[in-house]
């Protein structure tokens, strides 16, 4: 089964002579409990394309269904509350809101899906045990190192059990250690039956992913792309030549 299907999606800013496509008609599938990394050079629109299958962003023009539903036929409270509901995110740096405790930042999206204090005090507390930071649920992200923050991060991504996790470069801005630890985390959620779509430019890291989608200058590479560990519920075929994958 399909998460996530994108039907030539292009992304460009500007207009007239100034306009930059970033993305110039991008086919691609995730599968139920798929750990993707997309992967390429700087600018080649890893993060873009990340942001539209997020539905964290719309594209210029092409088709994004998630969980079988076309995002373009929410309104913006539907957006809202479909992200919300359905989908975690991991972002470069954090996103942490620095004036609330680490269980504050994880307990906040919790409350906003109308779960009572209680309840949702519960799941932060699970959600941050299951990342080893239990004993750091007072502090404030400055208290925090940055693979702790990211820590926080991705208990506050998982603590509403999404469907599918997005991850920007989770560890780009970590020492090799920390940076280690967060794919393991990562790994840990995937071994569960989590779908997870990450962005990196870290090539020691995908060894844990089912497959690596490449992108260049705003196109998917078939050539480039590979099959680490293939789901077994699908034929190696579904890496496939051509741009849908």
């Amino acid at each position: 089964m399909k998460s996530i299907t994108g039907i030539n999606i292009t992304k460009s800013y500007g207009k007239d002579e100034l306009v930059t496509e970033v993305l110039r008609g991008i086919n691609i599938e995730v599968h139920d409990g798929e750990f993707l990394a997309i992967m390429g050079k700087s600018g080649a629109g890893k993060s873009t394309l990340l942001y539209q299958l997020s539905a964290l962003d719309k594209p210029t023009s092409g088709e994004i269904y998630i969980e079988g539903k076309n995002i373009a036929d929410f309104s913006e409270t539907e957006l809202v509350n479909f992200r919300l509901f359905t989908l975690g995110y991991i972002f470069q740096d954090y996103a942490l809101i620095p004036d609330l405790s680490a269980e504050e930042n994880v307990l906040l999206p919790l409350l906003m899906r109308g779960l009572d204090w209680q309840t949702a005090k519960t799941k932060a507390q699970t959600a941050l045990t299951s990342v080893g930071l239990i004993n750091r649920d007072t502090n404030l992200p400055s208290q925090l190192s940055g693979g702790e923050q990211q820590r926080v991060a991705i208990a506050r991504a998982v603590a509403g059990k999404p469907k599918i996790i997005f991850a920007d470069e989770p560890t780009a801005n970590l020492d090799s250690i920390s940076g280690h630890d967060i794919i393991e985390l990562l790994h840990d959620l995937h071994n569960k039956g989590q779908t997870i779509v990450m962005v990196t430019h870290e090539s020691e890291y995908v060894e844990y992913c089912n497959r690596i989608i490449y992108l260049e200058d705003g196109l998917i590479v078939p050539e480039k792309c590979r099959l680490i560990n293939p789901l077994p519920n699908y034929a190696n075929t579904y890496l496939t030549t051509g741009s849908t994958l």
